[in-house]
Protein backbone atom coordinates (compact mmCIF):
# COMPACT_ATOMS: atom_id res chain seq x y z
CA UNK A 1 0.00 0.00 0.00
CA UNK A 2 2.80 2.44 0.85
CA UNK A 3 4.08 2.18 -2.74
CA UNK A 4 0.75 3.33 -4.18
CA UNK A 5 0.02 7.01 -4.87
CA UNK A 6 -2.27 9.12 -2.70
CA UNK A 7 -5.50 10.13 -4.45
CA UNK A 8 -5.91 13.89 -4.07
CA UNK A 9 -9.23 15.57 -4.86
CA UNK A 10 -7.92 18.35 -7.08
CA UNK A 11 -11.34 20.03 -7.33
CA UNK A 12 -12.14 20.32 -3.62
CA UNK A 13 -11.61 23.47 -1.56
CA UNK A 14 -12.00 27.22 -1.79
CA UNK A 15 -8.76 27.60 -3.75
CA UNK A 16 -9.04 24.57 -6.02
CA UNK A 17 -7.56 23.51 -8.29
CA UNK A 18 -4.53 25.86 -8.24
CA UNK A 19 -3.62 25.60 -4.54
CA UNK A 20 -4.33 21.87 -4.54
CA UNK A 21 -2.07 21.18 -7.50
CA UNK A 22 0.64 23.43 -6.06
CA UNK A 23 0.48 21.49 -2.78
CA UNK A 24 0.73 18.20 -4.66
CA UNK A 25 3.84 19.43 -6.48
CA UNK A 26 5.41 20.47 -3.16
CA UNK A 27 4.68 17.04 -1.66
CA UNK A 28 6.27 15.31 -4.63
CA UNK A 29 9.34 17.58 -4.61
CA UNK A 30 9.95 17.93 -0.86
CA UNK A 31 8.63 14.63 0.51
CA UNK A 32 8.90 12.29 -2.43
CA UNK A 33 5.19 11.46 -2.07
CA UNK A 34 3.54 10.00 -5.16
CA UNK A 35 0.28 11.86 -5.83
CA UNK A 36 -2.63 10.98 -8.10
CA UNK A 37 -4.61 14.11 -8.95
CA UNK A 38 -8.32 13.41 -9.37
CA UNK A 39 -10.32 16.02 -11.26
CA UNK A 40 -11.24 17.64 -14.53
CA UNK A 41 -8.09 17.55 -16.70
CA UNK A 42 -8.89 20.80 -18.51
CA UNK A 43 -9.19 22.67 -15.20
CA UNK A 44 -6.15 21.05 -13.63
CA UNK A 45 -4.04 22.12 -16.57
CA UNK A 46 -0.37 21.21 -16.69
CA UNK A 47 0.20 18.70 -13.88
CA UNK A 48 3.84 18.20 -14.74
CA UNK A 49 5.08 14.76 -13.64
CA UNK A 50 1.94 14.10 -11.55
CA UNK A 51 -0.56 11.53 -12.82
CA UNK A 52 -4.17 12.61 -13.36
CA UNK A 53 -7.30 10.52 -12.97
CA UNK A 54 -9.92 12.30 -15.02
CA UNK A 55 -13.52 12.86 -14.03
CA UNK A 56 -16.36 15.00 -15.35
CA UNK A 57 -18.18 16.14 -12.20
CA UNK A 58 -17.44 18.19 -9.09
CA UNK A 59 -19.43 18.14 -5.85
CA UNK A 60 -19.85 21.75 -4.73
CA UNK A 61 -18.95 22.88 -1.22
CA UNK A 62 -22.61 23.62 -0.43
CA UNK A 63 -24.10 20.54 -2.11
CA UNK A 64 -26.13 17.96 -0.21
CA UNK A 65 -23.58 15.25 0.66
CA UNK A 66 -25.65 12.07 0.48
CA UNK A 67 -27.56 12.82 -2.70
CA UNK A 68 -24.49 14.21 -4.46
CA UNK A 69 -22.43 11.11 -3.82
CA UNK A 70 -25.27 8.87 -4.98
CA UNK A 71 -25.97 10.77 -8.20
CA UNK A 72 -22.57 12.21 -9.16
CA UNK A 73 -20.72 8.97 -9.68
CA UNK A 74 -18.07 10.56 -11.89
CA UNK A 75 -17.20 13.25 -9.35
CA UNK A 76 -13.64 13.78 -8.14
CA UNK A 77 -14.55 12.73 -4.59
CA UNK A 78 -16.21 9.47 -5.61
CA UNK A 79 -13.40 8.61 -8.02
CA UNK A 80 -10.77 9.28 -5.33
CA UNK A 81 -12.53 6.94 -2.88
CA UNK A 82 -12.89 4.29 -5.57
CA UNK A 83 -9.17 4.52 -6.33
CA UNK A 84 -8.47 3.49 -2.72
CA UNK A 85 -11.11 0.76 -2.82
CA UNK A 86 -9.76 -0.66 -6.09
CA UNK A 87 -6.14 -0.72 -4.93
CA UNK A 88 -5.04 2.11 -7.22
CA UNK A 89 -4.27 4.50 -4.33
CA UNK A 90 -3.13 4.09 -0.75
CA UNK A 91 -5.21 6.95 0.69
CA UNK A 92 -7.50 9.82 -0.26
CA UNK A 93 -7.22 13.50 0.65
CA UNK A 94 -9.78 16.26 0.06
CA UNK A 95 -10.35 19.87 1.10
CA UNK A 96 -13.81 19.79 -0.45
CA UNK A 97 -17.31 19.23 0.93
CA UNK A 98 -16.74 17.53 4.30
CA UNK A 99 -20.01 15.63 4.32
CA UNK A 100 -19.50 14.41 0.77
CA UNK A 101 -15.95 13.36 1.56
CA UNK A 102 -17.21 11.26 4.47
CA UNK A 103 -20.04 9.80 2.39
CA UNK A 104 -17.71 8.94 -0.49
CA UNK A 105 -15.24 7.21 1.81
CA UNK A 106 -17.96 5.33 3.68
CA UNK A 107 -19.94 4.22 0.63
CA UNK A 108 -16.99 3.34 -1.60
CA UNK A 109 -14.29 2.22 0.86
CA UNK A 110 -16.64 0.74 3.45
CA UNK A 111 -16.31 0.49 7.21
CA UNK A 112 -13.74 -1.47 9.18
CA UNK A 113 -15.44 -4.64 10.40
CA UNK A 114 -16.94 -4.03 13.83
CA UNK A 115 -17.02 -0.23 13.62
CA UNK A 116 -20.43 1.19 14.54
CA UNK A 117 -19.85 4.68 13.14
CA UNK A 118 -16.76 6.41 11.69
CA UNK A 119 -15.58 9.53 13.51
CA UNK A 120 -13.54 12.59 12.54
CA UNK A 121 -10.36 12.86 14.63
CA UNK A 122 -9.14 16.46 14.68
CA UNK A 123 -5.80 17.44 16.25
CA UNK A 124 -6.15 20.45 18.57
CA UNK A 125 -2.78 22.21 19.00
CA UNK A 126 -1.44 22.64 22.52
CA UNK A 127 0.72 25.80 22.85
CA UNK A 128 4.32 24.90 23.64
CA UNK A 129 3.81 21.17 23.14
CA UNK A 130 4.65 19.09 20.05
CA UNK A 131 1.73 16.77 20.85
CA UNK A 132 -1.83 17.98 20.17
CA UNK A 133 -5.06 16.85 21.77
CA UNK A 134 -7.07 14.55 19.50
CA UNK A 135 -10.77 15.51 19.50
CA UNK A 136 -13.35 13.06 18.18
CA UNK A 137 -16.00 13.06 16.96
CA UNK A 138 -15.53 16.48 15.34
CA UNK A 139 -18.66 16.34 13.21
CA UNK A 140 -19.45 12.99 11.59
CA UNK A 141 -22.24 11.92 13.98
CA UNK A 142 -24.52 14.57 15.45
CA UNK A 143 -26.34 12.02 17.61
CA UNK A 144 -24.50 9.16 19.27
CA UNK A 145 -24.93 6.16 21.52
CA UNK A 146 -22.66 5.35 24.49
CA UNK A 147 -21.19 2.30 22.75
CA UNK A 148 -20.14 4.46 19.80
CA UNK A 149 -18.27 6.87 22.07
CA UNK A 150 -16.44 3.92 23.60
CA UNK A 151 -15.30 2.93 20.12
CA UNK A 152 -14.26 6.53 19.49
CA UNK A 153 -12.07 6.22 22.59
CA UNK A 154 -10.49 3.04 21.24
CA UNK A 155 -9.85 4.50 17.81
CA UNK A 156 -8.68 7.84 19.16
CA UNK A 157 -6.17 6.13 21.45
CA UNK A 158 -4.76 4.08 18.56
CA UNK A 159 -4.53 7.22 16.41
CA UNK A 160 -2.71 9.16 19.16
CA UNK A 161 -0.31 6.30 19.70
CA UNK A 162 0.61 5.80 16.04
CA UNK A 163 0.37 9.39 14.84
CA UNK A 164 1.95 11.17 17.80
CA UNK A 165 3.89 8.38 19.51
CA UNK A 166 1.89 8.63 22.75
CA UNK A 167 2.69 5.42 24.65
CA UNK A 168 -0.23 5.58 27.09
CA UNK A 169 -2.91 7.88 25.65
CA UNK A 170 -4.95 9.65 28.33
CA UNK A 171 -8.59 9.58 27.27
CA UNK A 172 -11.10 12.10 28.60
CA UNK A 173 -14.86 12.43 28.11
CA UNK A 174 -16.05 15.95 27.31
CA UNK A 175 -18.63 17.15 29.83
CA UNK A 176 -19.69 20.18 31.86
CA UNK A 177 -17.84 19.07 34.99
CA UNK A 178 -15.27 16.56 36.17
CA UNK A 179 -17.68 14.64 38.41
CA UNK A 180 -19.15 11.41 36.96
CA UNK A 181 -22.62 12.67 37.87
CA UNK A 182 -22.31 15.72 35.58
CA UNK A 183 -23.53 15.88 31.98
CA UNK A 184 -26.27 14.48 29.81
CA UNK A 185 -27.55 10.91 30.01
CA UNK A 186 -25.26 10.10 27.07
CA UNK A 187 -22.23 11.38 28.98
CA UNK A 188 -23.17 9.58 32.19
CA UNK A 189 -23.76 6.25 30.47
CA UNK A 190 -20.56 6.60 28.45
CA UNK A 191 -18.59 7.45 31.60
CA UNK A 192 -19.79 4.25 33.24
CA UNK A 193 -18.62 2.18 30.26
CA UNK A 194 -15.25 3.91 29.97
CA UNK A 195 -14.63 3.52 33.70
CA UNK A 196 -14.45 -0.23 33.11
CA UNK A 197 -11.21 -1.69 31.74
CA UNK A 198 -12.81 -4.03 29.22
CA UNK A 199 -12.67 -1.51 26.34
CA UNK A 200 -8.95 -0.74 26.65
CA UNK A 201 -7.60 -3.95 25.08
CA UNK A 202 -4.22 -3.37 23.46
CA UNK A 203 -4.79 0.34 22.80
CA UNK A 204 -2.59 1.26 25.76
CA UNK A 205 -5.16 3.87 26.79
CA UNK A 206 -6.05 5.12 30.25
CA UNK A 207 -9.40 6.74 31.03
CA UNK A 208 -8.90 9.88 33.13
CA UNK A 209 -12.58 10.75 33.57
CA UNK A 210 -14.58 13.77 32.51
CA UNK A 211 -12.83 16.81 31.08
CA UNK A 212 -14.13 20.27 30.23
CA UNK A 213 -13.76 22.58 27.25
CA UNK A 214 -10.83 24.37 28.90
CA UNK A 215 -8.83 21.11 28.80
CA UNK A 216 -8.80 20.89 25.00
CA UNK A 217 -5.66 23.02 24.69
CA UNK A 218 -4.18 22.44 28.15
CA UNK A 219 -2.12 19.33 27.40
CA UNK A 220 -3.63 17.44 30.35
CA UNK A 221 -5.28 14.82 28.12
CA UNK A 222 -4.33 13.20 24.80
CA UNK A 223 -7.75 12.17 23.46
CA UNK A 224 -11.10 13.86 24.09
CA UNK A 225 -14.24 11.92 23.20
CA UNK A 226 -17.66 13.44 22.51
CA UNK A 227 -20.58 13.31 20.10
CA UNK A 228 -20.18 14.95 16.70
CA UNK A 229 -22.53 17.85 17.43
CA UNK A 230 -20.72 18.89 20.60
CA UNK A 231 -17.32 18.23 19.07
CA UNK A 232 -17.99 20.36 16.02
CA UNK A 233 -19.33 23.24 18.13
CA UNK A 234 -16.24 23.04 20.35
CA UNK A 235 -13.93 22.96 17.34
CA UNK A 236 -15.56 25.92 15.59
CA UNK A 237 -15.61 27.87 18.87
CA UNK A 238 -11.86 27.36 19.26
CA UNK A 239 -11.23 28.37 15.64
CA UNK A 240 -13.32 31.52 16.00
CA UNK A 241 -11.77 32.44 19.35
CA UNK A 242 -8.22 32.02 18.08
CA UNK A 243 -8.98 34.05 14.96
CA UNK A 244 -10.55 36.85 17.03
CA UNK A 245 -7.61 36.84 19.45
CA UNK A 246 -5.08 37.00 16.62
CA UNK A 247 -6.95 39.90 15.04
CA UNK A 248 -7.04 41.77 18.35
CA UNK A 249 -3.30 41.23 18.90
CA UNK A 250 -2.42 42.45 15.42
CA UNK A 251 -4.55 45.54 15.94
CA UNK A 252 -2.93 46.23 19.34
CA UNK A 253 0.57 45.84 17.89
CA UNK A 254 -0.17 48.45 15.24
CA UNK A 255 -1.39 51.18 17.61
CA UNK A 256 1.70 53.39 17.64
CA UNK A 257 5.49 53.33 17.30
CA UNK A 258 5.92 51.84 20.78
CA UNK A 259 3.62 48.86 20.15
CA UNK A 260 5.10 48.35 16.67
CA UNK A 261 8.57 48.17 18.21
CA UNK A 262 7.31 45.61 20.73
CA UNK A 263 5.74 43.59 17.93
CA UNK A 264 9.04 43.59 16.04
CA UNK A 265 10.86 42.26 19.11
CA UNK A 266 8.25 39.54 19.68
CA UNK A 267 7.94 38.58 16.01
CA UNK A 268 10.09 35.40 16.11
CA UNK A 269 8.21 33.94 19.09
CA UNK A 270 4.80 34.98 17.78
CA UNK A 271 5.64 33.61 14.35
CA UNK A 272 6.52 30.21 15.79
CA UNK A 273 3.31 30.19 17.82
CA UNK A 274 1.23 31.12 14.78
CA UNK A 275 2.88 28.35 12.75
CA UNK A 276 1.89 25.83 15.41
CA UNK A 277 -1.69 27.04 15.73
CA UNK A 278 -2.62 27.49 12.05
CA UNK A 279 -4.66 24.70 10.41
CA UNK A 280 -2.18 24.74 7.52
CA UNK A 281 0.38 23.04 9.75
CA UNK A 282 -2.03 20.33 10.88
CA UNK A 283 -2.95 19.43 7.32
CA UNK A 284 -6.27 17.81 8.11
CA UNK A 285 -8.29 15.37 10.18
CA UNK A 286 -8.56 11.62 9.65
CA UNK A 287 -11.89 9.87 9.27
CA UNK A 288 -11.38 6.95 11.63
CA UNK A 289 -13.35 3.77 11.05
CA UNK A 290 -13.47 3.55 7.25
CA UNK A 291 -11.47 0.82 5.53
CA UNK A 292 -8.74 3.10 4.25
CA UNK A 293 -6.92 6.32 5.08
CA UNK A 294 -9.13 9.36 4.42
CA UNK A 295 -7.84 12.83 5.31
CA UNK A 296 -10.29 15.73 5.43
CA UNK A 297 -8.60 19.11 5.03
CA UNK A 298 -9.91 22.59 5.80
CA UNK A 299 -11.96 24.15 3.01
CA UNK A 300 -9.63 27.15 2.86
CA UNK A 301 -6.53 24.95 2.53
CA UNK A 302 -3.49 26.58 0.99
CA UNK A 303 -0.74 24.76 -0.89
CA UNK A 304 1.08 24.37 2.44
CA UNK A 305 -1.98 22.78 4.02
CA UNK A 306 -2.27 20.35 1.11
CA UNK A 307 1.42 19.51 1.42
CA UNK A 308 0.95 18.69 5.11
CA UNK A 309 -2.26 16.73 4.49
CA UNK A 310 -0.41 14.54 2.00
CA UNK A 311 2.43 14.13 4.48
CA UNK A 312 0.00 12.98 7.18
CA UNK A 313 -1.73 10.57 4.79
CA UNK A 314 1.60 9.06 3.73
CA UNK A 315 2.75 8.62 7.34
CA UNK A 316 -0.51 6.99 8.40
CA UNK A 317 -0.42 4.56 5.49
CA UNK A 318 3.13 3.58 6.41
CA UNK A 319 2.13 3.19 10.08
CA UNK A 320 -0.63 0.77 8.99
CA UNK A 321 -3.12 2.68 11.09
CA UNK A 322 -6.17 1.00 9.50
CA UNK A 323 -4.94 -2.43 10.57
CA UNK A 324 -4.34 -1.15 14.10
CA UNK A 325 -7.82 0.37 14.26
CA UNK A 326 -9.33 -2.92 13.10
CA UNK A 327 -7.50 -4.77 15.86
CA UNK A 328 -8.67 -2.27 18.49
CA UNK A 329 -12.39 -2.58 17.70
CA UNK A 330 -12.34 -6.34 17.06
CA UNK A 331 -14.85 -8.07 19.37
CA UNK A 332 -13.21 -9.94 22.23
Amino acid sequence: MADLPIALDAMGGDHAPDAIVDGARLAAEQLGVDVLLVGRPDEIGDAGPLAVLGCSEVIAMDADPASSVRTMKDSSLVRAAEAVRDGKASAMVSAGNTGATMASALLRMGRIKGVKRPAIATPIPVPGSPTPTVLLDAGANAECQPEWLVQFAQMGAVYARLRYDVTEPRVGLLSIGEEPTKGTSLVKETHALLAEDAWVGDTGARFVGNVEGRDLMAGTVDVVVTDGFTGNVALKTLEGSLSALLGALLAAFDTDDRTRAAASALAPELGALHAQMTPDTTGGAMLLGVDGVCIISHGASSATAVLNALRVADELVRAQVVDALAAAVRPR
